[in-house]
């Protein structure tokens, strides 16, 4: 192969909407830009939630209350079903379960849930276990041991 060779994978490739050609196209006359007006400007762009000088939206609302949502601790469910992947007394921590990818995305910590039913002895580190699934990973055997959150202050704790 060479590299004169190359060409893009079917589909990669679409036509570029042709505007301005002619009434019967279906993009002619205003090119698919309405009528008149500060839209139909070129270079025009209107910035969102903008009404034309009118007091905003959101603006106009009054703005009242507290939210909690920004300080709340968000865990990444993890099923206890999902922990018979692994063989008997692996140490399951934060590290093996996004690499074996029961566990994405970004959140404060790991929690453990009793969904399903565990078949293992495991030694489980999580940041928070609910009480089933304590019960069941204790019952086969296995230890839950509580990791600290991270970002949280050690001084606090003490």
């Amino acid at each position: 192969m060479r590299l004169h060779d190359l060409k893009p994978r079917p589909g990669a490739k679409h036509r570029r909407k042709r505007l301005g050609v002619g009434e019967s196209s279906g993009h002619g006359k205003t090119s698919g830009r309405g009528g008149k007006g500060q839209t139909a400007r070129s270079g025009s762009s209107i910035r969102p939630g903008f009404e034309g000088g009118q007091m905003p939206l959101i603006r106009r609302l009054p703005k009242r209350g507290f939210n909690h949502s920004r300080f709340a601790t968000r865990y990444i469910p993890v099923n206890v079903e999902a922990l018979n992947r692994f063989e008997d007394d692996t140490v399951v921590d934060e590290a093996l379960l996004r690499k074996t990818g029961l566990a994405n995305g970004r959140a404060d910590g790991i929690k453990i849930l009793a969904r399903g039913e565990l078949t293992r002895r495991l030694i489980v580190r999580a940041h928070a276990f609910s009480a089933a699934a304590r019960a069941q990973i204790e019952a086969r055997g296995g230890r839950c041991e509580v990791v600290p959150l991270r970002g949280a202050s050690t001084a606090a704790n003490a």
